[in-house]
């Protein structure tokens, strides 16, 4: 027993460490994407303080989810931020993924490239909505009375530069058209969708996102409208981006089915030897063949494709 769980932790610890390896490449690579979308979370946070500056509480607005939805309340306010907690920590948890388990379909580095572009762009409209129009805050601590509901002017530009975090961002008002939950719930979900392997957690991320948007509304967050612009906003905006962003790489196939780099060490020269015709090895007739079957489908030019990327290290 004990020398099955010894060799099974080998394999997985050598799993981490080549896939650690391929992140750190591709994280060389696109650092700076990866870099500016998460200094675009700092300034989304930053923007979302300074409308809390020039929040004025009033009476809360006639909305149709307040009417169909009992208000949890304070005592009850956190079932809200605990499913969004859920979505977002297990979004976090399936990104990583690769690194441990066999089943091997995305890049963590461009998945979160990905990812943040989208949140970026969603962001960036949030941004100029909620500035354009005001309105007052239906949350609990965002009403009249509240000393929660307005902010004192800041002392100095670090008070306002900090944003304190976290608790500047749980209690904000303001910062209502549209839903900064929403957001990162619907883009973590369709990421899944697209990516993800099983069907039965991709219905049940759909349906608990619908759950997480009627808690919303129950817990008197935001209003309404938020929520329903944040559905169509935030799908519109993924749906375009995604087609404009060049697709990831499939991580099955490739230069693996022609070309076992773990078990061949032939050096670049032998390889061109081998794509000229100098050889009488298998391998070579296999490469310079125009029509070799791989899983019952033909490649024209692949070949040569996978010879080149592996002789250029890719």
């Amino acid at each position: 027993m004990s020398l099955y769980i010894g060799r099974e932790a080998s394999k997985l610890w050598k799993r981490i460490s080549a896939e650690t390896t391929t992140e750190i490449n591709l994280l060389a690579e696109n650092w700076k994407y990866l870099l500016a979308g998460i200094i675009f979370q700092y300034i989304h946070g930053l923007a979302a303080r300074g409308v809390h500056y020039i929040h004025r509480p009033g009476p809360i607005l006639q909305d149709v989810g307040y009417f169909l939805l009992p208000e949890l309340g304070q005592d009850k306010a956190y079932i809200s931020e605990t499913v969004f907690s859920f979505i977002f920590l297990s979004f976090i948890l399936w990104s990583f993924h690769p690194f441990i388990f066999k089943s091997k379909k995305i890049y963590t580095v461009l998945v979160w490239c990905r990812v943040l572009a989208f949140l970026v762009a969603c962001q960036f409209l949030r941004i100029i909505t909620f500035y354009s129009t005001q309105l007052p805050g239906p949350n609990y601590h965002c009403r009249e009375g509240s000393k929660l509901a307005t902010l004192p002017r800041p002392e100095s530009v670090l008070e306002v530069l900090l944003i304190n975090f976290p608790r500047g961002v749980i209690y904000g008002c303001g910062d209502l058209i549209f839903s900064s939950h929403m957001i990162f719930s619907l883009v973590f979900v369709r990421t899944y969708q697209k990516y993800g392997t099983h069907r039965f957690i991709k219905q049940c991320a759909w349906l608990i996102v619908v759950v997480q948007s009627l808690l919303i509304v129950a817990s008197r967050k935001h209003y309404t409208v938020d929520v329903v612009v944040a559905w169509y906003t935030v799908n519109l905006v993924v749906f375009f981006i995604d087609h404009k962003l060049p697709e990831m790489p499939d991580r099955p196939g490739g230069l693996a089915l022609l070309l076992p780099l773990s078990k061949d060490t032939r050096t670049k020269e032998e390889i061109h030897k081998l794509v000229n015709g100098n050889s009488g090895d298998p391998l070579a007739q296999r490469l310079r063949s125009p029509r070799s079957p791989v899983n019952g489908k033909i490649l024209e030019d692949a070949n040569s494709v996978h010879v080149d990327k592996m002789m250029n290290g890719v």
